[in-house]
């Protein structure tokens, strides 16, 4: 038998979950150009247009509400959307394997880690997928939902301080953290504090302080300055002089042949 606090999480869960009226932005990218330009090891953040993503937008001040692994094809083939290529963890799931189709319609933004190698790579995999199973943590959700019935304005440092999600426990998990834990066992940095130790030149050399993991967002694989924003539409060999705009006299023309050509054919 669940727990009260659980089952008015679940429950909670379910209403957060759904989604707003209001819309988040359009995808900038088709989904085929999209999976194309994926790799493995990707980070894909991802505009959520529920109740729960707007308190993660709120308090974090940013676009970006979710974040999700690509692990390609490491559980097999990964030739359509609804091949488990991504990784994840989900409010009401919680940590599991989904296609780019769960994604569909939804403003991303594809993040991406530098220098690693096969093996690294793999080793983030690992961490995430051997945690498939695990249940979200509910801690999370009771954190979030006193700031949908009133977001009081909050200084930037405090909102960072609201956001040490998670009771930390291990079988337990929310999406930035998780990852940050993948990226964590291999050493990889995401946004951690950066001091400076004198060196014998005189010179300040610079030391990495990791920040704890129940402190990243999706946003902060955003600002990293170690990971790529990579975007589709440019890696496929964007030129801007073989666009068509709406009133160019050649795309009008071509327009008005194809209208013709469809009445004649109805006709």
């Amino acid at each position: 038998m669940l727990s009260l606090p659980r089952l008015l999480g679940r429950h909670l869960a379910k209403f957060l979950s759904k989604p707003r009226r209001h819309r988040s932005e359009l995808p900038t990218s088709p989904p085929q150009l999209l999976q194309a330009t994926l790799r493995k090891g990707d980070v894909l953040l991802v505009e959520g247009n529920s109740r729960f993503s707007t308190a993660i937008k709120y308090l974090s001040q940013s676009t970006w509400s979710h974040a999700a692994l690509y692990i390609g094809d490491h559980l097999g083939t990964a030739a359509d959307a609804d091949a488990p290529t991504f990784c994840d963890v989900d409010i009401n799931v919680g940590v599991r394997v989904v296609g780019l189709s769960e994604f569909a319609g939804l403003h991303t933004r594809i993040c991406r880690p530098v220098g690693l190698g096969a093996d690294e790579i793999d080793a983030v995999v690992d961490y995430m997928v051997s945690r498939v199973g695990n249940s979200y943590d509910l801690k999370n959700i009771f954190d979030l939902a006193r700031y949908l019935i009133r977001t009081p304005p909050l200084p930037s440092s405090v909102k960072r301080r609201f956001l040490e999600l998670g009771s930390g426990e291990p079988t337990k998990a929310i999406c930035s953290t998780l990852l940050a834990q993948a990226f964590g066992a291999i050493r990889y940095p995401i946004l951690p504090e950066i001091g400076s130790v004198p060196v014998s030149d005189a010179q300040d050399a610079e030391i990495l302080h990791n920040r704890h993991y129940s402190l990243y967002l999706p946003r902060d694989f955003d600002v990293s300055p170690y990971f790529n924003v990579v975007k589709p539409r440019l890696q496929s060999g964007f030129d801007f002089h073989r666009l068509v705009w709406h009133g160019d006299a050649d795309a009008d023309a071509d327009a008005d042949v194809a209208q013709r050509q469809r009445v004649a054919q109805v006709a």
